[in-house]
């Protein structure tokens, strides 16, 4: 900081000082007896544009020191910015500083928030690729060892694999989408039973291989939600159920209704959780035991699940027991009515 540059800052205390000083000699003039006024009046401004003039000089060299500590660490790139900032000499410089420290702090936090969001989007990336890549594998197997096997057999196992394929191109495709979630979807009453409908018949094959049996409630049932994003969120449940059930197993659709809610209970009879994995069913790409004993497992489903029924409005939890059942369910919070109340 230049002299010259401390002395516009203090412009205003100048023309103040000089003001009261033009003030003062008037009334030393009209008040003071004629004898020697001139040097009285002389004296006294010397005296104090003197005082005045040291006070500057002092203020800026003990001003200085704090913007040329702050110059340097702007001019020097340091990452610590936060360790390395001068003491604040005065009230308003304290509060600078504060305002300063608050801003690269939200700053940090933005940048870290987007190198997790980042890192997220590159690991998915990655075992996206790995997943896809055992379907294609697996067709080019059937390609090359499709001698003495007959057509029918050879188009089932291609459509296996080409619907496993399509299933996670569409989990990357709802996994972009959740950042611009809020433009694409319309909360309107839907009926959830025909959703239910179509995603065991986006999965009949699979019912079909493993003799899963199927119980629903036939009872129409309402819900406020979306019905595209929902029907993504019951076929991540029931893939992930369809998964872990074994053959001539079970999977239910149950209702319920309170006061407060209405739920969809989503249960099967199969492998179950354990109770050390319960709480992280619905993390990003966790698998836990189960998944590292199952080579299909991802740790998507669940997450993305999650995620968007969040953003619907609904809630979604899960209770198990292992070897003996699994239950997911969807609650969907009724709008209140004051009236009523």
């Amino acid at each position: 900081m230049s002299f010259t540059e401390y002395i516009k800052d203090k412009r205003f205390f100048l023309a103040f000082f000089l003001l009261i000083m033009v003030f003062v000699s008037l009334i030393m003039l009209v008040s003071v007896e004629q004898d020697n006024i001139m040097n009285h009046i002389l004296y006294t401004n010397i005296s104090c544009f003197f005082f005045m003039g040291l006070y500057i000089i002092i203020g800026y060299y003990y001003r200085r020191k704090f913007y040329q500590e702050f110059t340097t660490l702007i001019d020097s790139g340091q990452e610590e910015v936060m360790a390395l900032m001068p003491t604040a000499q005065n009230y308003e410089q304290a509060l600078f500083l504060s305002l300063f420290k608050k801003v690269i702090e939200n700053n940090a936090h933005q940048f870290q928030k987007l190198y997790d969001e980042k890192r997220e989007q590159h690991e998915f990336i990655l075992s996206w690729i790995h997943e896809v890549k055992l379907p294609i594998a697996a067709n080019r197997l059937l390609l090359e060892n499709s001698e003495g096997k007959t057509v029918d057999y050879l188009v089932d196992k291609f459509e296996d694999e080409l619907d496993k394929i399509d299933q996670y191109v569409e989990q990357a495709l709802y996994y972009s989408r959740i950042d611009s979630f809020s433009k694409d979807y319309f909360i309107t009453e839907i009926r959830i039973n025909q959703i239910i409908k179509n995603s065991v018949k986006k999965y009949s094959k699979l019912f079909i291989n493993k003799r899963v049996r199927i119980e629903m409630d036939e009872t129409e049932q309402l819900v406020q939600s979306d019905s595209k994003w929902l029907g993504f969120v019951i076929d991540q449940i029931l893939a992930n159920s369809l998964k872990y059930t074994n053959d001539g197993g079970k999977i239910s659709f149950q209702f319920e209704e309170d006061l407060k809610e209405k739920k969809l209970h989503i249960e099967d009879n199969g492998i179950g959780i354990t109770p050390e994995d319960i709480n992280r069913v619905f993390e990003r790409g966790f698998t836990g035991s189960i998944g590292r004993s199952h080579a299909k497992s991802t740790g998507m489903g669940l997450y993305l699940a999650k995620q968007l029924a969040t953003k619907l409005g609904h809630n979604l939890t899960i209770e198990s027991k292992k070897g003996v059942y699994t239950k997911t369910t969807i609650h969907f919070p009724k709008i209140r009515n004051y009236y009523d109340l």
